[in-house]
């Protein structure tokens, strides 16, 4: 029979003081008063069928298939069954809210940034020596070697190296800065000649590059992306306060905006 350890709030509480995590947990508690402060101003409502509809939604997410998987998952997460409605029904005001300030301008967003959002299929060999590096980048372009050869020569990463140093479809962002001009700068299919950086010399063939478009996927990202900046944005204006009671002791944590403007 397992022994029974028993922790409480305090205990709990303590923990994340300790662990210097209350920076974090403020943030994320202010995130969620400000996006009901925000709807409620909006004037966003939701009707029971639609908080059911998200919680039906947040069960898929979960894989909770059966109901005693989602007993279960409120066991493990200490959750009642009106805070799993109240998870739901955040959520459900998240997204209204997202679509009420940026749905119509998601599509705007997108024909101004396209770039950002064009993908490379890409293969890279990372070396130690430049010079080693332009030896094999001409040796390519000779045909006397092929990249998967000198990926399984080259690099350590088992899979990796099992896959001849295929990187997958990365946009602009996923790549360093001096690295993601030259590969969108290219006519694929195309070896670049080799890239200095602090990680090493880069070997870099690119396969394609994937044209943008504007699908329903991409268009939740783009959405998800202003609503996250509009967030922060929110959050620079005020200054959050916490009023903490560990062992007695009144005590208060204070976050402090990261600009001058007044909430």
């Amino acid at each position: 029979m397992n022994k029974i350890l028993t922790i409480s709030s305090k205990d709990i509480l303590h923990h994340v003081k300790i662990n210097c995590q209350i920076p974090s947990l403020l943030e994320a508690i202010a995130t969620r008063q400000i996006i009901m402060n925000e709807a409620l101003e909006a004037g966003i409502e939701v009707i029971p069928e639609e908080i059911q509809q998200a919680a039906d939604s947040l069960r898929l997410a979960n894989q909770l298939l059966k109901a005693e998987d989602t007993w279960e998952w409120l066991e493990k997460y200490h959750l009642s069954l009106d805070d799993f409605e109240e998870v739901a029904q955040i959520n459900l005001i998240s997204a209204k809210l997202a679509t009420h300030l940026f749905g119509e301008k998601v599509e705007q967003f997108f024909y101004e940034n396209q770039l950002n959002y064009a993908g490379a299929v890409t293969y890279e060999v990372i070396l130690d020596d430049e010079g080693l590096a332009l030896e094999l980048f001409y040796a390519l372009q000779e045909g006397e070697i092929n990249f998967q050869e000198i990926a399984r020569q080259y690099i350590h990463n088992p899979e990796l190296r099992r896959a001849g140093g295929y990187q997958g479809i990365k946009r602009r962002h996923d790549f360093r800065p001096e690295i993601a001009a030259a590969v969108f700068a290219t006519n694929p299919p195309q070896l670049l000649k080799p890239i200095i950086t602090a990680k090493g010399v880069h070997l870099i063939w690119v396969e394609e590059i994937i044209k943008p478009q504007l699908d329903e996927q991409l268009r939740g990202t783009i959405l998800g992306d202003l609503f996250t900046a509009w967030l922060k944005q929110k959050l620079e204006q005020y200054e959050i306060v916490a009023q903490l009671d560990i062992n007695n002791n009144y005590q208060t944590e204070m976050l402090k905006p990261q600009s001058s403007q007044a909430a």
